[in-house]
Protein backbone atom coordinates (compact mmCIF):
# COMPACT_ATOMS: atom_id res chain seq x y z
CA UNK A 1 0.00 0.00 0.00
CA UNK A 2 1.24 3.14 -0.87
CA UNK A 3 1.88 5.80 1.80
CA UNK A 4 -0.15 8.24 3.72
CA UNK A 5 0.08 11.63 2.75
CA UNK A 6 -1.01 13.95 5.82
CA UNK A 7 -2.82 16.99 5.63
CA UNK A 8 -0.49 18.45 7.71
CA UNK A 9 2.12 16.26 9.21
CA UNK A 10 5.20 17.66 11.87
CA UNK A 11 8.07 18.97 9.86
CA UNK A 12 10.84 17.76 12.09
CA UNK A 13 15.03 17.22 11.08
CA UNK A 14 18.23 17.61 11.89
CA UNK A 15 18.46 20.74 14.16
CA UNK A 16 15.09 19.63 16.13
CA UNK A 17 17.18 16.63 16.99
CA UNK A 18 19.68 18.47 18.16
CA UNK A 19 18.31 21.04 20.38
CA UNK A 20 16.04 18.04 22.02
CA UNK A 21 19.30 15.55 22.53
CA UNK A 22 20.82 18.88 24.19
CA UNK A 23 17.78 19.51 26.36
CA UNK A 24 17.77 15.47 27.31
CA UNK A 25 21.67 16.10 28.42
CA UNK A 26 21.09 18.87 30.02
CA UNK A 27 19.40 17.02 32.67
CA UNK A 28 15.72 18.95 32.36
CA UNK A 29 13.71 16.36 31.49
CA UNK A 30 10.88 17.15 33.43
CA UNK A 31 8.59 20.07 33.07
CA UNK A 32 10.01 23.70 33.07
CA UNK A 33 13.98 24.45 32.44
CA UNK A 34 16.32 26.72 30.60
CA UNK A 35 14.61 25.58 27.10
CA UNK A 36 11.09 26.91 28.65
CA UNK A 37 12.17 30.05 29.43
CA UNK A 38 13.71 30.31 26.24
CA UNK A 39 10.93 29.36 24.08
CA UNK A 40 8.80 31.90 26.30
CA UNK A 41 10.91 34.68 25.71
CA UNK A 42 11.78 33.84 22.20
CA UNK A 43 7.76 33.65 21.36
CA UNK A 44 6.68 37.04 23.48
CA UNK A 45 9.77 38.51 20.90
CA UNK A 46 7.89 37.12 17.98
CA UNK A 47 4.74 38.03 18.62
CA UNK A 48 5.63 41.31 20.09
CA UNK A 49 3.90 40.85 23.47
CA UNK A 50 5.99 41.58 27.13
CA UNK A 51 5.14 37.92 28.66
CA UNK A 52 4.43 34.19 27.13
CA UNK A 53 3.83 31.82 29.52
CA UNK A 54 4.39 28.07 27.78
CA UNK A 55 1.21 25.45 28.42
CA UNK A 56 0.59 21.87 27.50
CA UNK A 57 -1.67 23.04 24.87
CA UNK A 58 -3.67 25.89 23.57
CA UNK A 59 -6.84 24.69 25.00
CA UNK A 60 -4.82 25.07 28.40
CA UNK A 61 -3.81 28.63 26.98
CA UNK A 62 -7.62 29.17 26.31
CA UNK A 63 -8.24 28.10 29.55
CA UNK A 64 -6.05 29.69 31.38
CA UNK A 65 -6.76 32.96 29.40
CA UNK A 66 -10.47 33.11 30.78
CA UNK A 67 -9.91 32.45 34.48
CA UNK A 68 -7.27 35.18 34.35
CA UNK A 69 -9.81 37.55 32.85
CA UNK A 70 -12.61 36.63 35.61
CA UNK A 71 -14.80 34.78 33.49
CA UNK A 72 -16.65 33.08 35.47
CA UNK A 73 -20.04 30.27 35.73
CA UNK A 74 -22.75 32.32 34.32
CA UNK A 75 -21.02 34.82 31.65
CA UNK A 76 -21.72 34.94 28.22
CA UNK A 77 -18.38 34.76 26.36
CA UNK A 78 -18.94 36.04 22.48
CA UNK A 79 -16.95 33.59 20.39
CA UNK A 80 -16.67 32.83 16.40
CA UNK A 81 -18.70 29.55 15.13
CA UNK A 82 -16.49 28.56 12.62
CA UNK A 83 -13.78 26.77 14.61
CA UNK A 84 -12.52 23.89 16.30
CA UNK A 85 -14.06 22.62 19.32
CA UNK A 86 -11.21 23.63 21.35
CA UNK A 87 -12.38 27.19 21.64
CA UNK A 88 -16.04 26.69 23.14
CA UNK A 89 -15.36 23.73 25.52
CA UNK A 90 -12.66 26.26 27.34
CA UNK A 91 -15.66 28.76 27.73
CA UNK A 92 -17.51 25.67 28.90
CA UNK A 93 -14.84 25.00 31.03
CA UNK A 94 -15.05 27.75 32.95
CA UNK A 95 -19.02 27.19 33.34
CA UNK A 96 -19.67 30.30 30.73
CA UNK A 97 -21.69 30.19 28.36
CA UNK A 98 -20.04 30.72 24.28
CA UNK A 99 -22.63 33.40 21.89
CA UNK A 100 -21.92 32.12 18.81
CA UNK A 101 -21.10 34.90 16.13
CA UNK A 102 -21.36 33.95 11.69
CA UNK A 103 -18.49 34.16 9.47
CA UNK A 104 -17.08 36.39 6.78
CA UNK A 105 -17.57 34.19 3.74
CA UNK A 106 -14.47 35.25 2.37
CA UNK A 107 -11.97 34.01 5.14
CA UNK A 108 -14.69 32.44 8.00
CA UNK A 109 -13.32 34.97 10.79
CA UNK A 110 -15.70 35.95 12.77
CA UNK A 111 -18.23 39.09 10.89
CA UNK A 112 -18.03 42.19 12.84
CA UNK A 113 -21.38 43.39 11.27
CA UNK A 114 -23.04 40.63 13.24
CA UNK A 115 -20.74 40.78 16.41
CA UNK A 116 -21.99 44.58 16.66
CA UNK A 117 -25.52 43.27 16.86
CA UNK A 118 -24.87 40.60 18.86
CA UNK A 119 -22.92 43.18 21.48
CA UNK A 120 -25.83 45.69 20.79
CA UNK A 121 -28.56 43.59 21.49
CA UNK A 122 -27.02 41.98 25.19
CA UNK A 123 -26.49 45.21 26.53
CA UNK A 124 -29.82 46.37 25.26
CA UNK A 125 -31.25 43.12 27.64
CA UNK A 126 -28.94 44.45 30.23
CA UNK A 127 -26.47 41.21 29.66
CA UNK A 128 -22.55 42.08 29.65
CA UNK A 129 -20.49 40.00 28.11
CA UNK A 130 -17.49 38.95 29.98
CA UNK A 131 -14.97 38.68 26.83
CA UNK A 132 -15.23 38.49 22.85
CA UNK A 133 -12.83 35.69 22.04
CA UNK A 134 -12.51 35.97 18.04
CA UNK A 135 -10.30 32.81 15.82
CA UNK A 136 -7.91 33.10 13.42
CA UNK A 137 -9.32 30.91 10.86
CA UNK A 138 -6.50 28.73 9.15
CA UNK A 139 -4.39 30.69 9.54
CA UNK A 140 -5.93 33.91 8.19
CA UNK A 141 -5.77 36.79 11.17
CA UNK A 142 -9.50 38.29 12.10
CA UNK A 143 -10.73 41.51 11.37
CA UNK A 144 -9.00 43.32 14.84
CA UNK A 145 -9.22 46.34 13.74
CA UNK A 146 -13.08 46.31 13.40
CA UNK A 147 -13.89 43.99 16.34
CA UNK A 148 -11.43 46.01 18.61
CA UNK A 149 -13.42 49.42 17.50
CA UNK A 150 -16.56 47.60 19.37
CA UNK A 151 -15.18 45.86 22.32
CA UNK A 152 -13.84 49.42 23.42
CA UNK A 153 -17.14 51.03 22.69
CA UNK A 154 -18.73 48.57 24.74
CA UNK A 155 -15.66 48.06 27.35
CA UNK A 156 -15.28 43.94 26.74
CA UNK A 157 -11.80 42.48 26.70
CA UNK A 158 -10.58 40.76 23.71
CA UNK A 159 -9.13 36.95 24.44
CA UNK A 160 -7.52 36.05 21.48
CA UNK A 161 -7.50 32.38 19.52
CA UNK A 162 -4.71 32.44 17.70
CA UNK A 163 -3.98 28.80 17.68
CA UNK A 164 -3.83 28.54 14.07
CA UNK A 165 -2.11 31.87 12.92
CA UNK A 166 1.25 32.16 14.35
CA UNK A 167 3.88 33.23 11.67
CA UNK A 168 0.43 35.43 10.09
CA UNK A 169 -0.49 39.08 10.55
CA UNK A 170 -2.55 41.95 9.89
CA UNK A 171 -1.45 45.59 9.14
CA UNK A 172 2.17 45.14 10.01
CA UNK A 173 1.04 43.33 13.25
CA UNK A 174 1.87 39.58 13.97
CA UNK A 175 -0.89 37.32 14.81
CA UNK A 176 -0.85 36.01 18.69
CA UNK A 177 -0.30 40.39 19.73
CA UNK A 178 -4.13 41.04 19.79
CA UNK A 179 -6.33 41.57 22.71
CA UNK A 180 -6.00 41.49 26.80
CA UNK A 181 -4.50 37.90 25.83
CA UNK A 182 -3.86 35.74 23.23
CA UNK A 183 -3.37 31.25 23.21
CA UNK A 184 -1.35 30.08 20.08
CA UNK A 185 -0.98 26.08 19.68
CA UNK A 186 1.30 23.60 19.16
CA UNK A 187 -0.29 20.79 17.94
CA UNK A 188 1.22 17.93 15.91
CA UNK A 189 -0.42 19.62 12.72
CA UNK A 190 -0.37 23.18 13.31
CA UNK A 191 2.45 25.99 11.30
CA UNK A 192 4.74 24.62 13.91
CA UNK A 193 4.55 22.04 16.71
CA UNK A 194 6.09 20.97 20.32
CA UNK A 195 4.19 17.26 19.54
CA UNK A 196 1.44 18.76 21.45
CA UNK A 197 1.59 22.55 23.56
CA UNK A 198 0.53 25.70 23.67
CA UNK A 199 1.54 29.40 24.90
CA UNK A 200 -0.36 32.16 26.39
CA UNK A 201 0.38 35.51 25.17
CA UNK A 202 -0.25 38.98 27.40
CA UNK A 203 1.09 42.26 27.58
CA UNK A 204 0.32 42.27 31.83
CA UNK A 205 2.36 41.17 34.22
CA UNK A 206 -0.04 40.07 36.78
CA UNK A 207 -2.09 38.18 33.92
CA UNK A 208 1.27 36.12 33.39
CA UNK A 209 2.49 35.74 36.60
CA UNK A 210 -1.67 34.83 37.52
CA UNK A 211 -1.74 32.14 34.93
CA UNK A 212 1.82 30.97 35.71
CA UNK A 213 0.21 30.09 38.71
CA UNK A 214 -2.71 28.39 38.02
CA UNK A 215 -0.90 26.35 35.74
CA UNK A 216 1.40 24.52 38.02
CA UNK A 217 -1.33 23.21 40.35
CA UNK A 218 -2.01 26.69 42.33
CA UNK A 219 0.74 26.18 44.58
CA UNK A 220 1.50 28.67 47.29
CA UNK A 221 5.05 29.71 47.67
CA UNK A 222 6.50 27.54 50.76
CA UNK A 223 8.20 24.95 51.31
CA UNK A 224 5.45 22.07 51.56
CA UNK A 225 2.72 22.01 49.20
CA UNK A 226 -0.03 24.87 50.38
CA UNK A 227 -3.10 25.23 47.75
CA UNK A 228 -6.07 27.91 48.50
CA UNK A 229 -7.52 27.49 45.73
CA UNK A 230 -7.90 24.95 42.28
CA UNK A 231 -5.03 24.63 40.34
CA UNK A 232 -4.04 22.87 36.94
CA UNK A 233 -1.08 20.66 35.61
CA UNK A 234 -0.88 22.76 32.26
CA UNK A 235 2.73 23.63 32.16
CA UNK A 236 4.92 22.58 29.13
CA UNK A 237 7.86 20.29 29.62
CA UNK A 238 11.74 21.44 28.75
CA UNK A 239 11.96 18.87 26.29
CA UNK A 240 9.37 20.22 24.28
CA UNK A 241 9.93 23.79 24.52
CA UNK A 242 13.49 22.34 23.20
CA UNK A 243 11.63 21.31 20.04
CA UNK A 244 9.47 24.30 19.80
CA UNK A 245 12.87 26.67 19.61
CA UNK A 246 14.24 24.46 17.02
CA UNK A 247 10.65 24.83 15.38
CA UNK A 248 10.39 28.40 15.87
CA UNK A 249 14.21 29.08 14.13
CA UNK A 250 12.74 26.99 11.02
CA UNK A 251 9.53 29.14 10.96
CA UNK A 252 9.93 31.19 8.19
CA UNK A 253 10.99 28.25 5.60
CA UNK A 254 7.76 25.97 6.55
CA UNK A 255 5.87 29.16 5.87
CA UNK A 256 7.72 29.41 2.58
CA UNK A 257 7.03 26.00 1.87
CA UNK A 258 3.21 26.25 2.28
CA UNK A 259 3.30 29.19 0.67
CA UNK A 260 4.79 27.05 -2.24
CA UNK A 261 2.00 24.89 -1.97
CA UNK A 262 -1.13 27.16 -1.96
CA UNK A 263 0.68 28.42 -5.01
CA UNK A 264 0.40 24.84 -6.87
CA UNK A 265 -3.38 24.35 -5.85
CA UNK A 266 -3.66 27.65 -7.42
CA UNK A 267 -2.20 26.59 -10.61
CA UNK A 268 -4.16 23.73 -10.73
CA UNK A 269 -7.61 25.18 -9.91
CA UNK A 270 -7.58 28.18 -11.89
CA UNK A 271 -9.05 26.76 -14.62
CA UNK A 272 -11.75 24.28 -12.82
CA UNK A 273 -15.20 27.03 -12.85
CA UNK A 274 -16.70 26.49 -9.42
CA UNK A 275 -13.64 25.77 -7.63
CA UNK A 276 -11.96 28.93 -5.71
CA UNK A 277 -9.14 28.72 -3.10
CA UNK A 278 -10.53 29.31 0.30
CA UNK A 279 -9.70 33.13 1.26
CA UNK A 280 -8.73 33.91 -2.72
CA UNK A 281 -5.94 35.65 -4.18
CA UNK A 282 -5.63 37.87 -0.96
CA UNK A 283 -2.46 35.91 0.73
CA UNK A 284 -1.96 39.34 2.57
CA UNK A 285 -0.82 38.12 6.13
CA UNK A 286 -1.44 34.69 5.30
CA UNK A 287 0.67 32.13 7.66
CA UNK A 288 -0.56 29.25 4.75
CA UNK A 289 -1.19 26.25 7.34
CA UNK A 290 -4.20 25.10 5.38
CA UNK A 291 -4.89 25.44 1.89
CA UNK A 292 -8.78 24.92 1.68
CA UNK A 293 -10.86 25.06 -1.51
CA UNK A 294 -14.34 25.85 -2.12
CA UNK A 295 -16.65 24.27 -4.49
CA UNK A 296 -20.06 25.00 -6.21
CA UNK A 297 -21.63 21.85 -7.02
CA UNK A 298 -24.38 24.02 -9.65
CA UNK A 299 -21.17 24.72 -11.77
CA UNK A 300 -18.36 21.97 -11.09
CA UNK A 301 -21.41 19.35 -11.07
CA UNK A 302 -19.95 17.69 -8.49
CA UNK A 303 -19.72 18.44 -4.88
CA UNK A 304 -16.53 18.54 -2.52
CA UNK A 305 -17.01 15.23 -0.59
CA UNK A 306 -16.76 13.70 -4.07
CA UNK A 307 -13.22 14.65 -4.73
CA UNK A 308 -12.53 14.08 -0.74
CA UNK A 309 -13.39 10.16 -1.56
CA UNK A 310 -11.49 9.83 -4.65
CA UNK A 311 -8.03 11.30 -2.15
CA UNK A 312 -8.86 8.83 0.22
CA UNK A 313 -8.72 5.72 -2.17
CA UNK A 314 -5.61 6.91 -3.01
CA UNK A 315 -4.49 7.29 0.45
CA UNK A 316 -4.31 11.09 0.67
CA UNK A 317 -6.08 13.03 3.86
CA UNK A 318 -8.62 16.07 2.77
CA UNK A 319 -11.09 16.92 5.46
CA UNK A 320 -14.39 19.58 5.47
CA UNK A 321 -13.81 22.95 6.70
CA UNK A 322 -14.78 23.17 10.54
CA UNK A 323 -18.58 22.16 11.34
CA UNK A 324 -19.84 25.45 12.70
CA UNK A 325 -20.23 25.42 16.87
CA UNK A 326 -23.61 26.45 16.66
CA UNK A 327 -24.56 22.71 14.66
CA UNK A 328 -22.67 20.97 16.85
CA UNK A 329 -25.21 18.35 18.72
CA UNK A 330 -22.81 19.52 22.35
CA UNK A 331 -23.97 23.61 21.74
CA UNK A 332 -27.43 22.90 20.43
CA UNK A 333 -28.52 25.36 23.22
CA UNK A 334 -26.28 27.82 22.94
CA UNK A 335 -27.10 31.33 21.40
CA UNK A 336 -25.85 32.26 18.03
CA UNK A 337 -26.28 34.66 15.40
CA UNK A 338 -25.92 33.64 12.07
CA UNK A 339 -26.30 34.62 8.27
CA UNK A 340 -25.47 31.03 6.82
CA UNK A 341 -21.77 31.76 6.21
CA UNK A 342 -20.01 29.13 7.93
CA UNK A 343 -22.36 26.62 6.92
CA UNK A 344 -22.14 27.09 3.11
CA UNK A 345 -18.20 26.87 4.16
CA UNK A 346 -18.68 23.59 6.01
CA UNK A 347 -20.73 22.05 3.24
CA UNK A 348 -18.62 23.74 0.04
CA UNK A 349 -15.22 23.41 1.53
CA UNK A 350 -12.54 21.02 1.84
CA UNK A 351 -8.92 21.20 2.97
CA UNK A 352 -5.89 19.73 0.92
CA UNK A 353 -2.78 18.35 2.12
CA UNK A 354 -0.80 21.80 2.82
CA UNK A 355 2.05 20.71 5.39
CA UNK A 356 5.94 22.16 4.92
CA UNK A 357 7.57 18.42 5.24
CA UNK A 358 5.02 17.23 1.68
CA UNK A 359 7.97 16.35 -0.66
CA UNK A 360 7.74 17.15 -4.35
CA UNK A 361 6.75 13.15 -4.94
CA UNK A 362 4.07 14.13 -2.52
CA UNK A 363 2.77 16.93 -4.21
CA UNK A 364 2.85 15.40 -7.86
CA UNK A 365 1.07 12.81 -5.84
CA UNK A 366 -1.88 14.79 -5.26
CA UNK A 367 -1.72 16.87 -7.72
CA UNK A 368 -1.99 13.89 -10.26
CA UNK A 369 -4.80 12.16 -7.87
CA UNK A 370 -6.91 15.84 -8.39
CA UNK A 371 -6.30 15.63 -12.09
CA UNK A 372 -7.49 12.31 -12.60
CA UNK A 373 -10.41 12.79 -10.55
CA UNK A 374 -10.98 16.06 -12.65
CA UNK A 375 -10.67 14.51 -15.80
CA UNK A 376 -13.95 12.25 -15.29
CA UNK A 377 -16.13 14.93 -14.63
Amino acid sequence: MTKRIFMSAPDVGILEETYVTNAIRSGWIAPLGPDVDAFESSIAEFTQRSHAVALSSGTAALHLALLAHGVKPGDIVVTSTMTFAATANAIRYVGAEPYFIDSIASTGNIDPALLDEALSGLYARGERPAAVLPVDLLGKVADYTAIRALTDHFDVPIISDAAESLGASLAGHPAGSFGAAAAISFNGNKIMTTSGGGMFLTDDAQTAARVRYLATQARQPVAHYEHTEIGYNYRLSNILAALGRAQLERLPEMIARRRHVRDLYRKLFTPVAGVEIFGGDNDSGDNFWLTSITVDPNVTGWPAHELSTALAEQNIESRPLWKPMHLQPVFAQARALVNGASERLFETGITLPSGSVLTDADLSRVTTGIRAFLSTK
